[in-house]
């Protein structure tokens, strides 16, 4: 939702667990029975109580290891498979899933609370190698402030963003390592098929598309909308989340009447994220502890307002700023999971030669 790719506030990000995250940047920490490691992307975020309570709960102390974007994320855990820097990796999502099963990253396991997840977010639900953990639309965010004092209406579609008056303002992320870029590449694909998605992306190239790494970097320093990154980039539009826009609102006071960005809802392209026991955990028990953390109430309802995506549970209450100020995606374009990992590194390459060169 990932996030890979997450939309994640700055100042949310400095109220995380800081002493759990102090632990973080030596591999192997699951080697100490009291200690069970995550491996993540850089956008992972919990609150302090709701880890704290857990570690109380459970007796373990949680070491958190983030590795980049979720793409970077994922080939660094493909690099150390068999001898994985933790216990559970955090943040694969379904553009990257069938990459993650195939190359044997996971030991199958059950997490508790599975039956309150949707059978839809279940892709693996036959072996339970991964957990649903949360899920997001990835979708073009606009800068109402840019747009209204240009007069010009936001872009509402893929098509629109072919538009000459739409020349130079996009920003997205690098499909080969960022979960954000790849999925919004596969909603192009959704969209256009695999004969006309090619000529889609000569146009989107043609009309000033930029492509940057990951998610942070086109989120935080080339997005005119974004206030943790004081607006200093240049950009008006960006591949994001359905659910950027409460991330821009959190702390305001008074709340404003709408966010300051707003959500082409033409654009989108659901993303399911996944969490697993990494086949060859120190610490496997306590890496299943942290499965069934991961998939409890408590840390899922904790998710909105940290990562700022949907929790897999349907039991889950949301809270009111979510909703308020995120937008729902009634109809997201999709692709089969078996599509995706039939075509995808065909379809990175195809990508990478026609948009990066």
């Amino acid at each position: 939702m990932s996030t890979t790719s997450r939309i994640t506030a700055t100042a949310v990000a400095a109220a995380v667990g800081m002493s759990a995250l102090a632990a973080c940047g030596a591999p192997g920490g699951g080697a100490d029975a009291k200690t069970v490691t995550l491996v993540s992307h850089d956008s992972f975020n919990v609150s302090k109580s709701v880890l704290s309570a857990f570690e109380k709960e459970s007796g373990y102390k949680v070491r958190i290891l983030k590795g980049g974007d979720a793409g970077k994320a994922v080939n660094q855990a493909i690099l150390s498979k068999g001898n994985p820097q933790g216990d559970v990796f955090f943040g694969i999502d379904n553009t990257l899933l069938s990459r993650g099963l195939h190359e044997g990253l996971f030991s199958p396991y059950r997490a508790k609370g599975l039956a309150d997840v949707p059978a839809g977010l279940q892709l693996d639900k036959g072996e339970h190698r991964v957990t649903p953990l949360d899920y997001g639309d990835i979708c073009v965010n606009y800068d109402r402030g840019y747009f209204a004092r240009h007069k010009t209406p936001p872009p509402k579609t893929l098509e629109d963003l072919l538009k000459p008056r739409y020349k130079g303002m996009l920003v997205t992320e690098n499909s080969a390592t960022s979960s954000p870029g790849l999925a919004f590449q596969l909603g192009t694909i959704a969209k256009y098929g695999p004969a006309g998605w090619q000529n889609y992306w000569k146009k989107l190239k043609a009309n000033g598309v930029e492509v940057v790494d990951g998610w942070e970097q086109a989120y935080y320093e080339r997005f005119t909308g974004s206030a943790a990154g004081k607006r200093k980039g240049d950009k008006p539009l960006v591949v994001s989340y359905a659910s950027s826009p409460p991330a821009e609102v959190l702390g305001k006071k008074p709340a404003p009447k709408e966010a300051p960005t707003g959500v082409a809802t033409g654009t989108c392209f659901r993303q399911i994220e996944f969490g697993g026991l990494l086949k060859g955990a120190k610490n496997e028990k306590g890496g299943k502890a942290l499965l069934d953390f991961l998939l409890s109430k408590k840390f899922q309802e904790d998710v909105p307002l940290q990562m700022f995506v949907n929790p897999a549970r349907e039991d889950a209450t949301v809270p009111e700023l979510f909703t308020k100020y995120g937008t729902k995606i009634d109809k997201p374009t999709t692709l089969p999971p078996e599509t995706i990992t039939k075509n995808r590194e065909q379809w990175i390459k195809q990508w990478s030669s026609l948009v990066l060169k």
